[in-house]
């Protein structure tokens, strides 16, 4: 009995001393810091000058040298490189109490080597990628001396005029919550402490992606039904993931901005989910209180920021202004401000900050790991699993590396920058493999003559408003025209160049821009073999083109590697097997379109022009489904199978079907699971993804594929705001998109 005690008492010390003598620390650290020194570490700046040499005199560098000397600056964003990033933090050191900074910078989808942008990544429909593209984008910030990223952007997002819908991984929450928790590991590895880690920091919380209208910044208005079942899953993915770092959205919920919705980051993601990381605003988005009509000034901005639980401001100076006024005067507790600095110092800790402030600093490092050849080698490889095709008549394509005479058309195919995608970190500027470099290097004894066709931008510095894109010289057309009447094949590489997506890049038309349709439109007069190439950073419109072009591919921005991963395709050294993340409209008139819609009391019929919930003039259905992409063999799918008649509480059941290669060449399918709950207490989507596997097939071979699902597989937040499910019908569905599949059916007990 006495042994017993004895190892209790053990046991009690270990645990009462490991994981509590880190956070005394940051206690102990916490006392020590006077109320200037604590505002100062939920301040962040953005650089200000060069680091690798002297402050200029202006008043703005020079407030931020004297923040950073007399240790009231916690953090910076834009400082990058190994040198940089040492001075500065050598000053920061050089402060009465010593303590770090931590630099910040957008590492989107790669550092110096670019991957393809996270929308086209997730277009691979293999999160296991995005674990691996992260972890290198890591690696390569880290030797430059960054601790921390904002991203993943985990948003889910229905509306393609919305930018920044290439920052994300499409329409639909579970495939979201996939990607969104492999970035998060991927940023953080196993150890956030080690000297090629960076922290993560999931954005934007909440609902940015559902802005109305695809306008930026705009309002959001949204039920609780749809925060909780679509919008949330996949930040609550982040956390169960372990990410360090959350960022407020710029948009109001309802009315309420998020920078200040105590609810929803106090109550849910502090309290309910259990974060315990720290929160950093967006971009002055808590000064951006004031213009949304709920703050004053910025006094009273800050005051409802800190207690609605946002612990840093970026570029806002609203804490720096006011918060100690605000406490001194004991309308806000010094309590919260204790709270969001000891949030801020643990994540700075658990980077091994404290132990090495310089660790991340080192120039070697940086040298060796940036662009190395095998982070090459991984771009190319995500770069062509993210191409999608969408239609391939007469099996037009792969084309052949001899005997054809092939017209290379458009000026986005000589491109070596638009391929890099927006939000480019530290890429070098025209750095990527162009198509036609990549086209040239595949194509080994066929002819291949390229001509740009008309400019598809007026200035010389690429793309910056709407009414820079070339709409009055047609230069390049005649000469484009007579390439492909010549040709055996025209391939025509057309789209967006890379500054028409992301942040503050909304559009009102979403189909192809310039004289990029009449090119196209005499192209096919001449030559009835035309492949079309789209680089886009969102669904375009093409519906008035698609009866009569033979084969469109998808390739995004697919960034270093673009031409090399887009070649592989064109030329069938990869068949092709992305799959659409989001649904493509036929007209820009259907957004938001999203295939997990509900039902409603009058079900679309395309029989009855009246009394149903459609268009008359257009069908409901997307141009291309969610899940859509097709490959250079042919899958059929058969024998769907459910293991059991009902699922009850503590049970699962298995969904199988066949599916064989009835092609020719070795193929990989992406197999989905969906499920409609038909009788719920809420309205239920017409079908909701629940699972998929990619799998690798030979001609006439086959695989049973099976899915397993468990009653909480199948829940969902409802009439009683609650988590759960009722008694009743499922619905499921096998196959290659949102809409086709075998069909059955099973009983909720």
């Amino acid at each position: 009995m006495r042994t017993c005690i004895f190892y209790l008492l053990v046991l009690l010390l270990v645990t009462s001393c490991a994981p509590g003598g880190e956070s005394d620390r940051m206690e102990d650290l916490l006392e020590k810091m006077t109320i200037e020194e604590k505002v100062g570490q939920l301040i962040q700046y953005t650089g200000r000058w060069e680091m690798t040499g002297p402050a200029p005199g202006n008043d703005y560098a020079q407030t931020g040298l004297q923040k950073i000397e007399s240790g009231e600056l916690g953090s910076m964003l834009n400082v990058t490189g190994a040198l940089a990033t040492r001075n500065a933090q050598e000053l920061a050191l050089n402060s009465r109490l010593g303590i770090p900074m931590i630099f910040g910078y957008d590492v989107i989808h790669g550092y110096r080597t670019m991957f393809p942008m996270p929308l086209a990544e997730a277009a691979t429909w293999e999160p296991g990628l995005a674990r691996l593209t992260s972890r290198v984008a890591a690696i390569e910030a880290a030797a430059a001396g960054l601790h921390w990223t904002f991203a993943p952007m985990v948003d889910i997002a229905r509306d393609a005029r919305w930018g920044r819908i290439v920052e994300g991984s499409g329409e639909d929450p579970f495939l979201g919550s996939l990607f969104a928790a492999e970035r998060v590991k991927g940023f953080q590895g196993e150890d956030l402490s080690a000297n090629n880690t960076i922290a993560a920091c999931a954005k934007h919380f909440a609902a940015y992606g559902f802005v109305e209208g695809g306008r930026d910044y705009n309002t959001v208005d949204v039920s609780e039904h749809t925060l909780q079942n679509i919008i949330f899953p996949p930040f609550k993915a982040c956390v169960d993931a372990g990410v360090a770092t959350f960022m407020n959205a710029f948009n109001v919920i309802g009315g309420v901005p998020s920078t200040g919705n105590s609810a929803m980051v106090k109550g849910l993601l502090k309290g309910s989910w259990g974060f315990e990381g720290f929160v950093v605003s967006d971009w002055n988005s808590v000064g951006e209180m004031i213009e949304h009509g709920v703050a004053a000034d910025q006094k009273e901005a800050a005051q409802l920021a800190i207690e609605a639980g946002c612990d840093m401001d970026m570029e806002g100076y609203c804490y720096e202004n006011h918060l100690k006024e605000l406490i001194e005067s004991g309308e806000v507790a010094e309590a919260l401000l204790d709270e969001a600095v000891l949030r801020i110092l643990r994540v700075k800790e658990d980077l091994g900050l404290f132990d090495d402030p310089y660790k991340y600093c080192d120039k070697e490092r940086e040298k060796e790991l940036l662009l190395h050849p095998d982070h090459l080698a991984l771009a190319r490889e995500v770069g062509k699993r993210s191409l999608v095709l969408l239609k391939n008549n007469e099996a037009l394509l792969p084309l052949r590396k001899s005997g054809q005479k092939i017209a290379l058309i458009g000026e986005l195919a000589a491109e070596k920058d638009s391929p890099l995608g927006n939000w480019r970190a530290q890429a070098i500027a025209n750095s990527a493999v162009s198509v036609l470099e990549g086209v040239k290097a595949k194509a080994e004894d066929s002819q291949v003559f390229f001509e740009k066709g008309p400019r598809y931008v007026s200035s010389e510095t690429g793309f910056l408003t709407p009414l820079e894109i070339n709409t009055t010289d047609p230069r390049g057309i005649k000469e484009a025209v007579a390439a492909a009447r010549r040709a055996d094949v025209a391939v025509l590489v057309l789209g967006e160049n890379c500054f028409q997506s992301a942040e503050a890049r909304s559009v009102t038309d979403i189909s192809l821009k310039g004289f990029q349709k009449e090119l196209l439109d005499k192209v096919l007069e001449v030559n009835e073999n035309v492949v079309l190439v789209l680089m886009n950073g969102r669904p375009l419109d093409i519906s008035e083109f698609i009866d009569r072009i033979p084969a469109v591919l998808v390739a995004w921005h697919p960034g270093s590697e673009s031409g090399n991963a887009i070649a592989d395709v064109l030329f069938g050294d990869y068949n092709p097997s992305g799959r659409l993340p989001l649904s493509w409209p036929r007209s820009v008139g259907q957004l938001p379109l999203y295939y997990n819609a509900k039902n409603t009391g009058r079900p679309t019929d395309e029989r009855n022009l009246v009394n149903t919930s459609r268009y008359i003039d257009l069908s409901n259905d997307p141009l291309f489904p969610f899940g859509f992409g097709l490959s250079y063999t042919s899958f059929e799918y058969s024998d769907l199978q459910v293991s059991e008649p009902g699922l009850g509480a503590g049970e699962s059941i298995e969904i199988r079907a066949t599916i064989t290669n009835t092609g020719e060449v070795f193929g990989e399918e992406v197999v989905q699971l969906y499920v409609r709950d038909v009788a719920a207490s809420v309205s239920r989507p017409v079908r909701e993804l629940k699972g998929f596997r990619k799998i690798g097939l030979e001609p006439g071979s086959s695989d049973e594929v099976t899915f397993t699902l468990k009653p909480d597989d199948l829940f969902y937040f409802g009439a009683d705001r609650q988590w759960g499910i009722d008694p009743g019908t499922i619905q499921v569905w096998i196959g290659p998109n949102a809409m086709e599949g075998l069909e059955s059916s099973f009983e909720i007990q």
